[in-house]
């Protein structure tokens, strides 16, 4: 069998700086998220989802509501990033995970605190199950 060249070996590889590189992240969790990013999610999500989600507490305000579903001209930034977030923190080693929790904790508790639970959500019943950030109390059109 041919060896292959060194070019199309490399053309293969995704460059470090497509991963995602989040500030607080050891070496070994940084690779880890590296390779969950090239079979789940896309190279530089983790760190795109990060930035939403720090984008989206960063509205000013005491409340915050969440875009309706299916809307066009909104981006659901939260829901989105969170449920990537989510995505690499269960594909995450236990060490990783741990990690990247410390990270995304305080801003879930900055999240519950400045949104309000929707009291006509099915819970864990819906189609997102127990994922409390689709449990959210949605702003009206």
């Amino acid at each position: 069998m041919p060896r292959r060249r060194p070019g199309a070996v490399r053309a293969q590889q995704t460059p470090v700086d497509q991963c995602s590189v989040v500030d607080g992240l050891s070496a070994r969790t940084t690779a880890a998220l590296a390779h969950i990013e090239q079979r789940r999610l896309w190279p530089g999500r983790t760190a795109s989802a990060l930035r939403s989600y720090r984008r989206f507490l960063r509205q000013p305000g005491r409340w915050l509501y969440l875009p309706q579903y299916g809307c066009p001209c909104c981006d659901d930034e939260l829901t989105d990033a969170r449920d990537d977030l989510q995505l690499a923190l269960d594909a995450l080693p236990p060490s990783g995970r741990t990690e990247l929790w410390r990270i995304i904790a305080p801003l879930d508790q900055e999240t519950l605190r400045r949104t309000l639970p929707d009291p006509h959500s099915e819970g864990g019943r819906g189609p997102y199950g127990a994922n409390w950030w689709h449990h959210r109390l949605k702003e009206r059109t």
